[in-house]
């Protein structure tokens, strides 16, 4: 007691403590060190989880740079790669985001798997550059760790009264396994490996479609999903938001390496095309999309929806990233064609996805975003042997006039209410 005066201030202290306590209403206590809930509601582990794949989606940038400016004569089978390995990161956050919102984050087996999985995806985050070279095996038994090792450790805890849920989840991990440790330690530098771990990935994809049906277990059921919806759409707003923040750092590291007059231009102009992005999804269809979920008749299809249309954006988002960096590099330099895909590409998956999320929410699609993407369809012949400095301020424009166009409406119709039937 004598210690604990003394922190607070002797005696007249912990009065003062008291009556400040007793002013407090119970959310406010709930909130302050030591409430039951905190201040993340007891889930900082999934932030945790988030800072890692800040880390990853880095690694994952960085790969793509060198896709389109490394010395090689097949840039579509590097991409393609890249492309799987983006994938298998997906579907791995997106089960963690899954098992979590289904779960007690305060749970001691909660916490461990989203400890195993930030660990596992740092180890896979270091591979990633050499994932189909010399790292293959590292990068393909980390994935099945993690992949197989969760429904393992839920299975242990007892934490499902079934015990259905992680025994199917664990089954279609071993299947899939095969394929990806075969591809990994009997195949180096062979396209075999490729066409292994397209298959694991697929196989993987499909289980996760499907409910990882097993013969006696039965699948993942539409109760499942709708208990999982909200949370589970509220960490998709959270990765949109942490994908935009790692090209802002992409953006950052690139000018910070060649800080010279004639790459203020670009690097402005990544930062605003970042601040552009994340305006156009939260606007209207990405704020209300936790609530669509919560209110719509069948939330399983707008959920599993959700990971289709978030992949395709957070894809667009990094994408766009990259050719901003590559932009910020050479400015004036002269463009490869294969830039356009990227520096054009990316914003248009961007608004692809996000016009395919508005139509799940709202049964309709905003014209800004049909019209935006129809613009960068065709600038992309226009811009071929351009600056890409100028090619990246295109892109720009386009994204400016879509969020220009949204601002000009006002939110009151009724048809701007989720659609109930989705």
């Amino acid at each position: 007691m004598d210690a604990w005066q003394t922190c607070v201030g002797g005696p007249s202290g912990v009065v003062r403590l008291g009556q400040y306590w007793g002013k407090l209403t119970e959310d406010e206590r709930q909130m302050t060190v030591g409430g039951s809930r905190g201040l993340l509601h007891g889930r900082e582990g999934e932030l945790l989880l988030d800072l890692v794949y800040v880390f990853v989606l880095t690694r994952f940038s960085q790969r793509l740079v060198e896709d389109f400016t490394t010395e090689r004569r097949i840039v579509l089978p590097e991409v393609g790669q890249t492309t799987l390995l983006l994938l298998a990161l997906w579907l791995i956050w997106v089960h963690a985001a899954f098992v979590t919102s289904r779960a007690d984050p305060q749970q001691p087996v909660t916490q461990l798997l989203v400890v195993w999985t930030m660990f596992g995806s740092m180890i896979m985050a270091v591979t990633l550059p050499h994932a189909f070279g010399d790292r293959a095996v590292v990068f393909a038994v980390t994935y099945v760790a993690i992949q197989a090792g969760k429904p393992v450790i839920l299975l242990l805890a007892r934490r499902d009264p079934g015990r259905h849920s992680p025994a199917r989840h664990l089954c279609w991990a071993a299947v899939s396994a095969v394929p990806w440790i075969v591809g990994a330690a009997l195949f180096p530098q062979s396209p075999a490996r490729g066409v292994l771990w397209t298959l694991a990935i697929a196989l993987d994809y499909t289980g996760l479609v499907l409910g990882w049906p097993v013969p006696g277990l039965g699948r993942t059921g539409a109760e499942d999903w709708r208990r999982a919806g909200k949370h589970l759409a509220e960490r998709y707003q959270q990765f949109i938001i942490i994908t935009i923040g790692e090209t802002i750092l992409l953006t950052g590291i690139t000018f910070a390496d060649k800080f010279t007059p004639d790459r203020v231009a670009p690097t402005v102009m990544s930062f605003a095309t970042a601040v552009l992005m994340w305006r156009i999804y939260f606007h209207r269809a990405g704020t209300v999309f936790p609530a669509a979920i919560e209110g719509a008749s069948h939330p399983n299809r707008l959920v599993k929806s959700g990971y289709y249309t978030h992949l395709v954006m957070v894809t667009g988002i990094l994408a766009t990233g990259v050719g901003y960096a590559l932009v910020i590099d050479q400015p004036r330099g002269h463009q490869d064609p294969l830039w356009l895909a990227v520096i054009l590409g990316g914003p248009a998956l961007f608004l692809a996805g996000r016009s395919r999320l508005e139509y799940e929410v709202f049964a309709r699609v905003s014209p800004s975003r049909v019209i935006g993407l129809l613009a960068l369809v065709a600038l992309t012949p226009a811009m071929v042997g351009r600056a890409p400095v100028i090619v990246a301020a295109a892109a720009a424009v386009v994204l400016a006039g879509v969020t220009a166009w949204d601002g000009t409406r006002e939110w009151r119709h009724p048809d701007e209410a989720p659609s109930p039937q989705r």
